[in-house]
């Protein structure tokens, strides 16, 4: 349950730092202030239950896009969060080519940097006393003393 958790949480984070960056660097990409919280949790909600429906349509019906899946996945969710929600409006067609990459990008590079940010103290612990568990391979196997 707190692994779902602490997932959930990554994840409405890394969304939220996807989101923030295309806002910044794309002029046509604007969230408003209000909005945000609505539209960052529907995009957050709408891709879990997205991303493995479009993967599997992907394999099916078009294999090639299965590497790209998770853009095309981000694509079909900023036009979803766009067209239900008031917080985001995406206006250009560079600024639509663009944006599934920026958001995916920034998304993905928060998924490796706020875990070792956030469970910094967690893994600190962790790592210690699972090095000790284990054999150093090329120890010998004496007792302690």
């Amino acid at each position: 349950m707190m692994r779902m958790m602490a997932q959930a949480v990554l994840s409405v984070l890394g969304n939220a730092v996807g989101l923030v960056a295309a806002s910044l660097l794309l002029p046509d990409f604007r969230i408003t202030g209000s909005g945000f919280v609505v539209s960052l949790l529907f995009f957050t909600i709408a891709q879990i239950i997205l991303g493995p429906f479009v993967l599997k349509m992907a394999i099916r019906y078009m294999p090639v896009l299965s590497g790209g899946i998770a853009l095309v996945t981000t694509l079909v969710v900023l036009i979803l969060t766009m067209i239900f929600t008031d917080g985001l409006h995406i206006s250009g067609i560079a600024t639509w080519i663009a944006a599934p990459l920026v958001v995916w990008l920034s998304t993905v590079i928060a998924g490796i940097l706020l875990p070792l940010v956030m469970f910094k103290k967690a893994l600190g612990r962790v790592a210690p006393e699972s090095k000790a568990e284990r054999p150093v391979i090329g120890d010998k196997l004496t007792p302690r003393q």
